[in-house]
C-alpha cells in the first residue's frame, strides 16, 4: 500500500492514483514488489526535528528515508520537506513539480537499494532519478 499524508505543512493537490502506479512501476522495474511505503510531506521546522532526533544531524534536508524493507518487498516511511523542495526547485532552475518528483523517487530509490553518499553512487542515484523523470514525464503530481 502506498500512502500520502500532510504534517504542519499544506496538502498538496496529488494525483494519487497516478503517483501511486508510477511508484509501483520504478518499484517493479527495479525487481521489488511493493508492500507498504508512506510519504509523509511535512515542514522544514517538523523534518529538522526528525533528522536532529533519529539521525542526530543539526540541518535541513529535503527528504530522510527509513527504510524497513525485507528481502525483494520495498516499504519504508519516507518524509519529505515541502519547503526544502521549493527551494531547491528555485536554486536549480526547475519547476516545482519536476524537484518534487525527483526527491519521491530518489527516497523510493534508496529503498530499492541506491546509495548517495559518494560521487560514484550520486552519480548512479541522479542517472537513475533522471531515467525514471523522462520514463514519467506526465504531469503526475499536481
Amino acid at each position: 500500500m502506498i500512502s500520502f499524508s500532510f504534517v504542519d505543512t499544506p496538502i498538496l493537490k496529488l494525483k494519487k492514483s497516478v503517483l501511486k502506479s508510477c511508484i509501483k512501476d520504478l518499484i517493479n522495474s527495479e525487481s521489488f514488489k511493493s508492500k507498504d511505503v508512506s510519504f509523509v510531506f511535512c515542514s522544514d521546522e517538523h523534518l529538522l526535528s526528525i533528522n536532529q532526533e533519529y539521525l542526530k544531524h543539526d540541518y535541513y534536508t529535503d527528504i530522510i528515508t527509513f527504510d524497513y524493507c525485507e528481502g525483494a518487498n520495498i516499504s519504508g516511511d519516507l518524509f519529505i520537506s515541502v519547503d526544502r523542495v521549493i527551494e531547491n526547485a528555485s536554486n536549480n532552475s526547475v519547476t516545482f513539480v519536476e524537484e518534487l518528483k525527483r526527491v519521491l523517487f530518489h527516497g523510493v530509490l534508496h529503498l530499492c537499494g541506491y546509495k548517495d553518499k559518494n560521487s560514484k553512487d550520486k552519480t548512479v542515484m541522479t542517472c537513475k532519478e533522471d531515467f525514471y523523470l523522462d520514463l514519467f514525464k506526465s504531469d503526475l503530481i499536481l
